[in-house]
C-alpha cells in the first residue's frame, strides 16, 4: 500500500515546527546556513581527467597524461549559462582558445621577428657611437667631475686607464707577484689628486646649542651616502637620515650613539698631497695589473657592437668640445668662488608670485651661509655665497613674450606682497630675478642654435606625448612687430608652474584654457604647458650658467655646502624607479655631459622628461655621469607614500604629500611639539609634489614679516582677509585688526611651523638654525 513519505523537519524559530510538504527527491534545507554547506559539499566532477598513452619500448608502462574534463566544463557553463546559453559559451570558448594558440604560433614561429614596440619595450635612443662615449667619459673625469670610485660600465670600451685628478691615489698594498694582469677593458680610474681628511664635525661644549655650519671648502662622498641610503640596497630613509645627522652634526647636544662613528662620516676635506704613506701614480696604476692594456686591433669589425641605437638614425659625428678643466682644491683656490663651478640656484616661475615660490626663497635665507647674518661687508670671509636666481614669465606656457616684459616684471614684483620683501637692499647680492626668454634661452645653447626652430612644433614634448600649440593661440596674447612674432614666436614662449585664481562660472572660459593656464588651481586643471616646458628649462639653465636647479615646491632644510664641493652632476631617484626625478637637478656649466643630453634630446623630439632623460643616459651607459642620488636626501616622504618603508618610516611619517599642508589629528602634536629641527632632520630638502592649491598658513595668509615690511602685509591682508563686521557695522580694516591666538587654528601644521619659523628668523625674534642672528 502506497504511502505518502514526509521528511522530519526541524523546529522554528519561534518553536513550532514546519508544515509537512511532499517530497520531491530534491535536497531541502531549513536554513540559509544550512543551503550554503550543501552546495558546499555537493558533488562535483573534477575539472581534469587522466588518460593513459603507450610509451614506445617499453610493454609494462603507460604515459598519465591530464587533460581537461569537457563534462565538467559543460556541468559550469550550464550551471553558470543556463542550458541554452551554456553549450553556446563553452562552443566560444573552445573556438576563441584555438584561434588564440594559432595566431600567438604564427607571430612568433618565425626566428627572425622582431618583438613589437609596446609601452614597456621602448625604442633606442643612443645616437652617439662608443669613441664619442668614451671622449665623454675622459672630459668629465679629467675636469674633476667623478671623485668616485665607481667602476666605469664594460660597455663603454676603455682599454687604457684613465687617470682621475678628484680622486686621492690609492696605497699600494698589494705585493707585484701577486697583482692580477688587466683584461682587454678597463673598469677602473687612477686617483692622482688630493687626499682626503674625513670631518668629526660638532660643536665643542658648551657651545651645543645649534648645529655648526659646514666647513667652507668641504665635499660630500657620495660613494659613502649611497651605501647607506641606496633603495636599491635596502636601506631605509629612516637610517640614512640618522647617517646625514651625525655625518653633518646636526645632531649637536644631542648624540645617543657611542663608539667610533668613522664610517658614517661622508664628508672630507681635500689638501694637496704630502707623499706620507701614499703610493706614486705609476705604483697605483701597477697595483690595478700590469700597466697599460693595448687597444685590441684584430678582429674587431664594429667598434659600436653591443650598442644599440636608434632606429632610423645615424651616428652622430664628433662631438665639440673645449679643454678639460682642471680640478683644484679649494684649498688652493685663489678666491672661494670659482667661474666654472658657480653656487647657483635656479628656479622657474611663471606669473604673479604666491607663498610657494615665497617659501622657497625663505628657506634658502634660513638655512643658507648668505652673509645675512654678518655685517654687509664680508669680502675677505672665506667662503663662497651661493646665490638664488629666480627666473620669472609673467605670461602663460603658450604666450609670446610682451617687449615691455622685463619692466612689467618688475612692477609686478613691486607689487606684490608675496614678492616685494625680496627686493630689499640686504638681499641684492643672494637673490636676483631674472627674466625667461625662450629663444634667447636655446639661441643660447650651441648644441641647439642651429637646428632648434626646425622642431619647434615638438617644444611641448613630455615622454613622447607633443601638445600642439595652435598658432592663433600664441598670436592672441600680444601685440608684436612683424620682426618680432617671426622669431619670439617660434620659442612657443616661456614656462613654469604658478598658482592663479580660476572663473567661478562653468563656462570654459579663456582663462581656464589649457593654452592659457598661469599655474594649477587643483589636480583637474593642472599647467601641463608650463610643467612640460619647465623640464627643458632646467637643462637651459644649468648647462648655461652651471649651478642646482630647484623646483618651486622644494623648501631646503640645510646648509648644501658640501654638496657643492662634490663637483659631478647628480638629480635623484624616482622613489622606487630606477629613474630620475630632475626635481633637484646639478649640472656643470658647459660640460660634456651637457652636450651629449641636448643632442641626444634634439634627435628625440627635444624630451626632457626625467624618464626620457633616464632613457637617454641607460642607453649610453652614463649614469654615472649624472648619479641618481637616493631620493632620502630631497624627498624623504616619497616612498611612505607610496606605500614603502612603512614599517620603519621617518620622522615625520607622511602617509600622502597632503599631509604637510593638513596633518592628520593623530599626528598633529608633533609639529609644535619638535618644530623645524624635528622635519626630516638630516635631509639637504624637502619636495611637496606641487599642491600649489593648497595655502602654507590659511589663518596667517600673508608675510609675516615684521614692521620692515608691513606695507606688503597690509596689502595681503586686504586681499586675503575680509572686513570684520558686528551688528552694529563694520568696525575695522583687515589691515588694522588684531589676531588673537584663541583664532588661530589649534593644531598647526607642518607647512604652517616651517612657514612661521623662517618668518621669526627675518623678523629678528629667533636665530636661523645654526644659530646665527640676522643683521639688517
Amino acid at each position: 500500500m502506497a504511502s505518502s513519505i514526509y521528511l522530519p523537519l526541524p523546529p522554528r524559530g519561534n518553536g513550532y515546527r514546519e508544515k509537512g510538504r511532499l517530497s520531491n527527491g530534491l535536497p531541502s534545507y531549513s536554513t540559509a546556513v544550512q543551503e550554503k554547506l550543501g552546495h558546499r559539499h555537493s558533488q562535483e566532477l573534477p575539472w581534469t581527467t587522466p588518460i593513459t598513452l603507450p610509451i614506445p619500448g617499453v610493454q609494462t608502462r603507460r604515459l598519465l597524461i591530464l587533460v581537461p574534463n569537457a563534462a565538467r566544463f559543460h556541468q559550469f557553463s550550464v550551471a553558470r549559462f543556463g542550458r541554452r546559453k551554456g553549450p553556446a559559451f563553452l562552443c566560444f570558448s573552445i573556438f576563441a582558445l584555438i584561434f588564440t594558440v594559432f595566431a600567438l604560433a604564427k607571430r612568433f614561429a618565425m626566428q627572425d621577428k622582431k618583438w613589437p614596440t609596446t609601452p614597456f619595450s621602448t625604442p633606442p635612443t643612443l645616437v652617439f657611437g662608443r669613441e664619442e662615449l668614451q671622449r665623454i667619459w675622459q672630459w668629465e673625469i679629467q675636469s674633476g667631475h667623478y671623485p668616485s670610485g665607481q667602476k666605469i660600465p664594460e660597455q663603454i670600451g676603455f682599454t687604457t686607464i684613465p687617470t682621475n685628478p678628484a680622486l686621492p691615489p690609492r696605497k699600494a698594498t698589494i705585493p707585484s707577484r701577486y697583482r692580477k694582469p688587466l683584461g682587454p677593458i678597463i673598469t677602473d680610474t687612477v686617483g692622482t689628486g688630493p687626499r682626503r681628511v674625513y670631518l668629526d664635525i660638532q660643536s665643542p661644549p658648551p657651545n651645543i646649542a645649534f648645529p655648526p655650519r659646514p666647513v667652507p671648502g668641504s665635499v660630500a662622498d657620495l660613494d659613502v651616502i649611497m651605501e647607506h641610503c641606496d633603495f636599491s640596497q635596502q636601506k631605509y630613509v629612516r637610517d640614512c637620515l640618522e647617517v646625514l645627522r651625525l655625518g653633518g652634526g646636526l645632531d649637536n647636544g644631542q648624540r645617543l650613539r657611542r663608539g667610533k662613528m668613522d664610517e658614517w662620516k661622508y664628508i672630507y676635506m681635500e689638501h694637496e698631497r704630502d707623499g706620507d704613506n701614499l703610493a706614486d701614480p705609476s705604483e697605483v696604476r701597477m697595483a690595478l695589473g700590469n700597466g697599460i692594456a693595448p687597444r685590441p686591433t684584430q678582429g674587431i669589425q664594429d667598434r659600436n657592437a653591443g650598442l644599440s641605437k636608434k632606429p632610423a638614425a645615424e651616428w652622430e659625428p664628433p662631438l665639440v668640445l673645449r679643454e678639460p678643466l682642471r680640478h683644484i682644491p679649494y684649498s688652493s683656490l685663489p678666491s672661494p668662488c670659482e667661474e666654472e663651478n658657480p653656487r647657483l640656484f635656479h628656479m622657474f616661475w611663471t606669473g604673479p608670485f604666491t607663498d610657494k615660490p615665497y617659501m622657497a626663497l625663505m628657506s634658502f635665507l634660513y638655512t643658507q651661509n648668505t652673509g645675512i647674518h654678518a655685517h654687509e661687508n664680508i669680502a675677505d670671509a672665506p667662503v663662497c655665497r651661493p646665490q638664488f636666481w629666480v627666473w620669472i614669465n609673467p605670461g602663460p606656457a603658450a604666450a609670446v613674450p610682451n617687449p615691455s616684459a622685463l619692466r612689467d616684471m618688475y612692477d609686478q614684483l613691486k607689487n606684490n606682497a608675496w614678492a616685494a620683501p625680496f627686493l630689499h637692499p640686504r638681499f641684492k647680492d643672494v637673490i636676483q630675478f631674472k627674466l625667461w626668454n625662450t629663444t634667447e634661452q636655446l639661441d643660447g645653447i650651441p648644441e641647439l642654435k642651429d637646428e632648434w626652430r626646425a622642431l619647434k612644433e615638438t617644444l611641448f614634448n613630455s615622454g613622447g606625448h607633443i601638445i600642439d600649440v595652435p598658432e592663433a593661440k600664441l598670436k592672441a596674447k600680444h601685440s608684436l612687430s612683424a620682426a618680432q612674432s617671426s622669431t619670439i614666436m617660434q620659442s612657443s614662449a616661456n614656462s613654469s608652474e604658478q598658482l592663479r585664481p580660476s572663473p567661478t562660472n562653468g563656462d570654459k572660459s579663456e582663462d581656464d584654457d589649457m593654452f592659457n593656464r598661469m599655474g594649477s588651481k587643483s589636480s583637474d586643471s593642472y599647467d601641463k604647458l608650463s610643467v612640460v616646458l619647465s623640464d627643458m628649462a632646467r637643462f637651459i639653465l644649468c648647462h648655461r650658467f652651471g649651478g642646482i636647479y630647484l623646483d618651486a615646491d622644494t623648501v631646503l632644510l640645510r646648509d648644501w655646502e658640501e654638496l657643492w664641493g662634490w663637483k659631478g652632476a647628480f638629480a635623484y631617484r624616482w622613489s622606487r624607479l630606477e629613474k630620475y626625478n630632475t626635481a633637484v637637478l646639478r649640472m656643470n656649466k658647459n660640460s660634456a655631459l651637457g652636450t651629449f643630453l641636448f643632442r641626444t634630446a634634439l634627435k628625440n623630439g627635444l624630451d626632457f622628461h626625467p624618464m626620457s632623460v633616464s632613457r637617454y643616459t641607460k642607453d649610453a651607459y652614463l649614469e654615472g655621469l649624472l648619479l641618481r642620488l637616493p631620493d632620502a636626501l630631497f624627498d624623504s616622504a616619497w616612498l611612505n607614500t607610496e606605500y614603502y618603508q612603512r614599517d620603519r618610516p621617518p620622522q615625520p611619517y607622511f602617509y600622502e604629500f597632503a599631509d604637510f599642508f593638513d596633518t592628520p589629528v593623530q599626528n598633529s602634536a608633533a609639529p609644535q611639539a619638535l618644530g623645524f629641527n624635528g622635519f626630516f632632520k638630516g635631509a639637504y630638502s624637502y619636495h611637496y609634489h606641487n599642491y600649489w592649491w593648497k595655502a602654507f598658513d590659511p589663518s596667517r595668509n600673508f608675510p609675516d614679516l615684521g614692521p620692515r615690511f608691513i606695507a606688503g602685509e597690509r596689502l595681503a591682508r586686504t586681499t586675503t582677509a575680509p572686513a570684520i563686521y558686528t551688528a552694529g557695522g563694520r568696525i575695522s580694516e583687515p589691515a588694522e585688526s588684531e589676531n588673537f591666538v584663541a583664532d588661530d587654528k589649534r593644531d598647526l601644521d607642518w607647512a604652517t611651523v616651517v612657514k612661521r619659523t623662517f618668518e621669526a628668523y627675518i623678523r629678528g625674534e629667533t636665530p636661523n638654525m645654526y644659530g646665527e642672528w640676522i643683521k639688517w
